[in-house]
C-alpha cells in the first residue's frame, strides 16, 4: 500500500481521473443520443447502465494489457501503410460512429420537417443500446488506456492505480451525467450540436486508423467555442422573448 500514496503515485492518479473525465465527455454524449430513443422510464436505466459498461470495459482492458499493447503490431500493409489491430479497431469504431450521428441528424432534420401528429418516433430497445454503447466504449477506451500504461510505466504498481482513477472518473461523470443528459435533450440546437461532435470525432478516429494524427485538441476547442456560442444565443433569445410571470388568477 505504501506504493499507491507516494507522491508519484497520487499526482499519476489526479492526472488520469482527469483525462479519464474529459474523454468519458464522448461516452456521455453518446449514452444521451442513444438513451433519447428509449420510453422515459428506462432512459435513468440505460445512463446508469451505459457508464456501468465504461468501468468493465476499461477495468478489463487494464487487467488485459498485454492483449491491448499487442493490438499494436502490425497485421498486414496496405499502400505502404502498416496496419495494426488498434488500426482497425479504431477505423470501424470511426465509421460506425460517423454512421450513427449520421443516420441520427437525417432523422432529427426529419422530424423537425414532419407534422407533429404524422411523426412517428422509432424506438429502440435497452439491449439494442447497451450493446451499442458498449462497443464504442472499447473504442473510446483503447487510447485511453495506452495512454494510461504511458503515464505509469514507471510506477512500481501501475495497474491499481489506473483502475482507482477509472472507478473514481466514472463515479465523477454518473454524478453529472443526468444533468447533461438533460440538457442534451431539453434543447433541440443542442443536441445537433452533440451529434456534430460525434461526427468530428469518428473522423478523428478514422484519421487516426490510417495513421493522421489530429491532435484531440483542435475538436475539444471547436466543440467548447461552437457550445459557448450556442449558449449565448439562448440567452440572447431568453431575453427578447422572457418567460411570462405566473397568473395571480
Amino acid at each position: 500500500m505504501g506504493d499507491f500514496f507516494t507522491g508519484e503515485a497520487i499526482i499519476a492518479l489526479l492526472t488520469l481521473t482527469s483525462l479519464e473525465l474529459v474523454l468519458g465527455i464522448d461516452n456521455i454524449i453518446f449514452i444521451a443520443i442513444l438513451a433519447s430513443r428509449l420510453p422515459v422510464d428506462q432512459r435513468d436505466r440505460a445512463r446508469r447502465l451505459g457508464l456501468l459498461l465504461a468501468v468493465i470495459s476499461r477495468v478489463l482492458l487494464v487487467l488485459g494489457i498485454g492483449w491491448v499493447m499487442g493490438l499494436k503490431k502490425g497485421l498486414f500493409t496496405l499502400s505502404g501503410h502498416e496496419f495494426t489491430g488498434k488500426d482497425m479497431i479504431l477505423i470501424f469504431g470511426g465509421l460506425f460512429l460517423l454512421g450513427k450521428a449520421t443516420w441520427e441528424i437525417h432523422h432529427k432534420v426529419g422530424h423537425a420537417r414532419q407534422d407533429e401528429a404524422d411523426f412517428v418516433p422509432v424506438v429502440a430497445s435497452l439491449k439494442a443500446v447497451l450493446i451499442q454503447v458498449l462497443m464504442i466504449d472499447v473504442v473510446f477506451s483503447l487510447d485511453s488506456v495506452i495512454t494510461a500504461v504511458g503515464m505509469t510505466d514507471t510506477l512500481p504498481r501501475p495497474i491499481p492505480i489506473m483502475i482507482a482513477a477509472i472507478i473514481i472518473s466514472v463515479l465523477g461523470m454518473l454524478w453529472f451525467s443526468k444533468a447533461i443528459v438533460n440538457f442534451i435533450e431539453q434543447h433541440p440546437a443542442i443536441k445537433i450540436l452533440a451529434l456534430s461532435f460525434l461526427l468530428l470525432i469518428g473522423i478523428l478516429l478514422v484519421a487516426e486508423g490510417f495513421h493522421h494524427k489530429i491532435p484531440k485538441g483542435y475538436v475539444y476547442f471547436a466543440m467548447a467555442f461552437s457550445f459557448g456560442v450556442e449558449i449565448l444565443q439562448m440567452l440572447t433569445e431568453k431575453k427578447k422573448h422572457p418567460e411570462a410571470p405566473p397568473s395571480q388568477y
